[in-house]
């Protein structure tokens, strides 16, 4: 604060207050993610003896070209992790009052050459399609807890939500601080109103062609069974699962879920039990509606929140890549 400013009450009181705000800029996923990679560089500048502060493009291209290489007694890492990892090391720089300038020919071409040499395709996940996620529902029993991670599947694959987005849903709107959404039932099906990473959207989830397939049928009686009538969602439940807690889910939730009923399925049986749990995650649910519906793209695209065709494109493992040949429509 300036000097002349200090201590003003006015301006103290408001402190916290952007303090707040600026917590909120960076989801708390992220923000540990960040630290985490922090920590990392902190400790391999203190053991070769190099000093994180102030910032050094020199020191920064080293550390890529270490953790590229595998010299150090880590494996190498993937060209992903360590652009995510220069992304935390930007952004904890700026948090200190320094910049740090990614083009900076230091960093720039040893961050170009790791990617010349060691770049791959994505590793995708395996997508779960309709006839899996059937599969994976008959393996939940139908009590209290049952019900919810019926809900959790049905609505995640229909929604095509991120794992963060399931468990972030509150029942109405402004419920509690830590809203990531909301959810309105009407006659045709569940409007979700989300705070996704590309900013606000709205997700049409329709009813199904059964009760027994339907997402919001399922939500329904997770939500009345579990008398939530307020706050998350999705919430815990007593050790003998016949109470509802008031703590919402982890996201981690979503993916144990994912990969215990995969398993319980017998999905992709024919593998051992590491590769096929290696197979599925949160993700897999978006992607099992990207490839599964059968319309247009761009409502694929729309349903999805991505900004670009090519990411939702991503997403659909079956799709029919020659459906448009242009060497035949080029006359050959």
């Amino acid at each position: 604060m300036p000097a002349h400013v200090a201590g003003s009450g006015n301006l103290d009181r408001l402190v916290d207050t952007a303090r707040d705000y600026a917590r909120a800029a960076t989801s708390e996923n992220t923000l540990k993610a960040y630290a985490k990679d922090w920590a990392h560089f902190t400790r391999w500048c203190r053991i070769k003896g190099a000093d994180p502060l102030p910032s050094s493009p020199e020191m920064i291209g080293l550390y890529l070209a270490d953790m590229a290489s595998g010299s150090g007694p880590s494996p190498a890492l993937l060209v992903s992790t360590i652009e995510r990892r220069l992304s935390g090391l930007a952004w904890n720089y700026a948090q200190r009052g320094f910049t740090l300038d990614r083009k900076n020919r230091h960093i720039a071409t040893v961050l170009a050459g790791i990617k010349r040499r060691h770049a791959r395709p994505p590793v995708q996940k395996e997508a779960i399609l309709a006839e899996d996620l059937l599969a994976m529902v008959s393996t939940l029993p139908f009590d209290l807890r049952g019900l919810r991670d019926r809900a959790i599947l049905l609505l995640g694959y229909a929604g095509g939500l991120r794992r963060s987005e399931i468990v972030s849903l509150d029942v109405h709107k402004d419920d509690t601080p830590d809203s990531g959404g909301w959810i309105d039932i009407i006659e045709k099906g569940a409007l979700l109103t989300l705070n996704a990473k590309t900013g606000w959207r709205e997700v049409e989830v329709g009813r199904g062609s059964s009760d027994q397939t339907c997402p919001v049928h399922a939500l329904e009686q997770w939500l009345h069974f579990a008398k939530i009538d307020f706050g998350p969602v999705f919430v815990g439940t007593s050790r003998d699962g016949k109470r509802a807690s008031e703590t919402r889910l982890n996201d981690k939730h979503v993916v144990r879920l994912i990969k215990r009923t995969v398993l319980d399925a017998g999905i992709r049986s024919e593998l051992p039990e590491k590769e096929r749990l290696a197979l599925f995650s949160g993700h897999s649910l978006r992607a099992g509606l990207a490839s599964s519906a059968e319309v247009d793209e761009r409502y694929v695209q729309k349903h999805l929140g991505h900004a670009s065709v090519e990411m939702t494109r991503r997403y659909q493992r079956r799709r029919d890549r020659f459906r448009v040949n242009l060497t035949r429509a080029a006359g050959l």
